[in-house]
């Protein structure tokens, strides 16, 4: 009877906490630093998150271990939806590629919303002698050479990771960044001079000639781009990658906090002014309901193991 009584007590608490959420600002934790696409969508969508739930929603950039330290963070935290942390698709990759990434993707987690994706796009300093994909390919295989990613595990890194060393058969150096927002600064200064990253980091220095985009990795040519092929145009069946940007609250965070949580995302998502700039930047709004998200999220963590087990991709 103590038993049953003690039960009816927790679900009578998480149940009125669940109705009266939130009832203090959300603290949101980004697993890269400023300037990435982890981080314009955590910005982006914090606003109107704020004037949907009533409350102030903290955006606070917690970086390490392509994400990790932010995560396992967060999965610690108490499962009362007011800790959040908002990642890439390094999220479903950082397991299969690390010995010891502190977290499982499926179980000390819950999705709340996979928010948007973009595709990668293979990209040079203006300077470098490659005008197309296969221009680099030459200059790949004449010379040793490096490239730059946002960090090990991200989705560019496991794109290039592709199709240089396993298309290509270059011997080429993988120099792991920080995240977007350091990685362009190095490519703009020609340190590496070839890189690979989600499309909003470098968009405006690709528009203003400073960076050459070379090739993209989604399925069609991207509106902002319209002259640059994708892979799959260039002869690359099967790389069809994209970076997306998922919001996840610790495990056991209640369902009713979750389910508000998700429905307030795909309303912020879905606002005309946040969409054009989503659209800016080259992102499509991915944000769906809980059990797609759910569904979706499941399949990246299987595809993306499969890939680090076919690239060979590790951490540097």
């Amino acid at each position: 009877m103590k038993t049953l009584l003690r039960l009816f007590i927790v679900l009578f608490a998480t149940a009125a906490a669940a109705q009266t959420y939130p009832a203090k600002p959300i603290r949101i934790l980004v697993a890269f630093p400023p300037g990435g696409p982890v981080d314009i969508v955590a910005r982006l969508i914090a606003p109107k998150l704020s004037e949907s739930l009533g409350q102030s929603v903290v955006v606070e950039n917690k970086v390490g271990a392509s994400g990790n330290i932010a995560t396992v963070e967060v999965a610690k935290s108490a499962p009362d939806g007011y800790t959040l942390l908002t990642h890439s698709s390094a999220y479903a990759v950082n397991p299969a590629l690390f010995k010891n990434s502190g977290y499982d993707p499926l179980k000390d987690l819950a999705a709340v919303a996979i928010v948007a994706s973009q595709a990668n796009i293979i990209l040079v300093n203006s300077s470098f002698p490659a005008n197309t994909l296969e221009d680099l390919r030459k200059q790949m295989l004449s010379r040793k050479l490096a490239f730059g990613s946002p960090g090990s595990g991200t989705t560019p890194h496991l794109t290039a990771q592709n199709l240089f060393h396993v298309r290509w058969k270059a011997d080429i150096t993988h120099v792991p960044f920080k995240g977007a927002g350091p990685l362009v600064p190095g490519l703009l200064a020609g340190e590496p001079p070839i890189g690979c990253m989600a499309g909003s980091g470098p968009m405006a220095n690709i528009k203003s000639g400073r960076l050459r985009a070379l090739a993209v990795s989604s399925s069609r040519r991207l509106p902002q781009l319209p002259d640059v092929p994708t892979l799959g145009e260039l002869g690359y069946a099967g790389m069809e990658d994209y970076t997306w940007v998922g919001v996840f609250a610790p495990a056991g965070t209640p369902a009713d906090i979750v389910q508000k949580l998700n429905a307030a995302i795909l309303r912020a998502a879905s606002d005309p002014d946040v969409k054009q700039r989503f659209e800016a930047v080259a992102f499509d709004v991915t944000a769906a309901p809980l059990a797609e998200t759910s569904a979706y999220l499941k399949a990246e963590v299987a595809k993306w193991a499969q890939v680090v087990k076919e690239t060979g991709a590790s951490v540097d």
